[in-house]
């Protein structure tokens, strides 16, 4: 079997021996690419430097590392270090979270994060070229200067390639117009991704006078079991979990499942777990994610998914550990059946 084109794997199992353990499987079986996630036990920048050490040829993100929780001369600095270690395989996935996680987590205030974002990453770029000369930016949301004291060392690339989370049109337009690429969110639908998303990013880039809008990394929530409702019911959850985020009701009100939303945000407010899983319909995990056995998955995914993102990142739930990345792994790989 061939690996589809762009197929690649995002997991969030585990510590950096286990993601790099499952990036050097993802290698070996064919992946176009792997990436790490960030939360608040885990490190997008330290298991990137894991995977990098564990593998030789795959390309690697971070799907996503918090953009505001790194001042810009650390994150660069990360990203540049990041790169050599991987020989220029590094892809940075950058995302704000949401409003509440940048004022709890981060102890920012959360507002205007698309613009915040929009200064950011022209300034990473600039960083990323201080061998240049002294770098002096008094902006809206950061403050630089520096004046190096001893000559920079060069970085291995000068075009890492820098994608933006973005799920609301806003912030999707703000990574067509300075981001090298998106990261599509779990939510995501193909007709979301088609009549919301892609027309955001041209609009960024015309706004910018860019070519051509850029590409779309896309998450795709991905379940496999030889037990096709057990599946089912693990993207179940992973959707209602994602549901619960206000900001991201905008992917159900395209998708038709505003009701449905409600009503897993209804019994989240109440503690009500299995409510929350129940409230998520058959329609919705089939329009939403791939879920069943791996023929199942297969299928589904060559009937809807394929060609809908120039990188499709399959996602295993995380809370089914290790067995679930194989799975994955197993299914799409080119020693797949």
């Amino acid at each position: 079997m061939r690996v589809p084109n762009g197929i690649s794997l995002v997991t969030s199992t585990g510590g950096p021996v286990e993601l790099a353990e499952a990036a050097r499987l993802a290698e070996a079986a064919g992946f176009a690419s792997v990436w790490a996630t960030e939360f608040y036990d885990r490190s997008a920048t330290v298991a990137l430097a894991a995977m990098a050490q564990a593998t030789s040829t795959i390309e690697l993100g971070s799907a996503i590392a918090y953009a505001f929780g790194r001042t810009p001369l650390v994150l660069a600095a990360e990203a540049r270090d990041l790169d050599e270690l991987s020989g220029g395989r590094i892809t940075i996935g950058l995302g704000t979270g949401t409003r509440k996680m940048q004022q709890d987590w981060h102890g920012l205030d959360g507002e205007h994060p698309a613009s915040r974002m929009e200064e950011l990453i022209p300034l990473l770029r600039r960083l990323w070229r201080l061998h240049e000369g002294p770098i002096e930016h008094d902006g809206r949301f950061y403050r630089l200067h520096v004046q190096p004291t001893a000559p920079p060392r060069e970085p291995l690339r000068l075009d890492t390639p820098i994608y933006m989370a973005g799920v609301n049109p806003r912030m999707i337009e703000a990574a067509g117009a300075v981001a090298d690429g998106l990261v599509g969110h779990p939510l995501f639908t193909p007709g979301y991704v088609r009549d919301v998303a892609r027309p955001a990013l041209a609009r960024g880039a015309e706004r910018t006078g860019r070519d051509a809008p850029p590409p779309i990394a896309g998450y795709l929530t991905c379940s496999i079991s030889d037990d096709r409702e057990a599946a089912r019911r693990d993207a179940a959850a992973i959707i209602a979990f994602n549901s619960t985020v206000k900001t991201y009701r905008v992917t159900h009100r395209e998708g038709g499942f505003e009701r449905e939303g409600e009503a897993i945000r209804e019994a989240w407010a109440r503690g009500d777990f299995e409510g929350m899983t129940a409230a998520v319909t058959d329609e919705m995990i089939d329009t939403i994610a791939l879920a069943g056995t791996p023929d199942d998955v297969r299928e589904r995914f060559a009937e809807r998914w394929e060609g809908v993102y120039e990188r499709t990142l399959l996602w295993p739930p995380a809370y089914k550990g290790e067995p679930a990345v194989r799975a994955v792994i197993e299914t799409f790989g080119a020693n797949a059946a």
